[in-house]
């Protein structure tokens, strides 16, 4: 009896030091230690008593009602301090710490996507450049005109002409006579005194020009102003010859 309650009591103390973790909280240090040393002392007192007992056995018998009291009385020690270890079990297990789950924070929600970027509009075409316009040919130079001294020609052509001015052929006579004195039908003679000019000896020259601009080479020209300018002078050719020969010019 004694040898098991020696165990037992060995037990108990290694229960109670494997209780004492520093987990354990500041505010029952106080009644662990009371506990502890009921415990250390009971725990004597019952291996002393079994020591005692195991001693006298072998010497003097011990009356069976010390030992059964003694006993007794351990049993009911022990019996005390487990009923206050199991009534407070909170005190040698340590509190389950309770961690509220936190919620997970929200994601940040993403940044706006940059705006596209335009695409550059594309440069207007290059207008197309004007082909430079073909500088103008250079005017031909004109041709130097010639004068065309043809009496014969010029009787024919004069002929003509007469009835253009209300005139018969009978004043062809009359006008052969008096242009071959004045310059012999010919286009270029020119009266080195006067400057008088052509068939007709227009003084001045120019005064042809109204007939046309070629006066100083054409004898067409100088015969058409020269029958104009006796039909508003003289009426006619032949009344043209009797002034000139009255004064020797017309």
């Amino acid at each position: 009896m004694s040898k098991n309650t020696a165990e037992s009591c060995l037990h108990a103390k290694a229960k109670h030091r494997a209780e004492q973790q520093p987990a354990t909280k500041p505010a029952k240090k106080s009644s662990f230690g009371t506990r502890a040393g009921i415990l250390a002392a009971s725990c004597a007192v019952l291996v002393g008593v079994g020591a005692a007992g195991q001693a006298t056995s072998s010497m003097t018998p011990v009356s069976s009602t010390d030992s059964n009291s003694s006993t007794a009385a351990a049993d009911t020690q022990m019996s005390i301090e487990k009923s206050e270890i199991r009534s407070n079990p909170a005190a040698s297990v340590p509190a389950a710490i309770s961690v509220a789950p936190q919620a997970a924070e929200p994601a940040p929600a993403p940044a706006p996507a940059a705006p596209a970027a335009e695409a550059p509009a594309p440069a207007p075409a290059p207008a197309p450049v004007p082909a430079p316009a073909p500088e103008p040919a250079p005017a031909p130079e004109p041709t130097p005109a010639v004068a065309v001294n043809d009496p014969a020609g010029a009787q024919a052509y004069a002929a003509g002409q007469l009835a253009t001015f209300g005139w018969g052929p009978d004043q062809m006579q009359c006008l052969q006579t008096l242009w071959t004195k004045e310059s012999d039908w010919t286009t270029t003679a020119t009266n080195p005194s006067s400057g008088a000019y052509g068939i007709v000896q227009s003084l001045p020259a120019e005064k042809m020009a109204s007939a046309g601009a070629d006066y100083l080479t054409n004898y067409r020209t100088q015969i058409n102003w020269g029958l104009d300018y006796i039909k508003k002078s003289y009426q006619s050719p032949c009344g043209a010859l009797n002034f000139h020969l009255a004064h020797n010019w017309y």
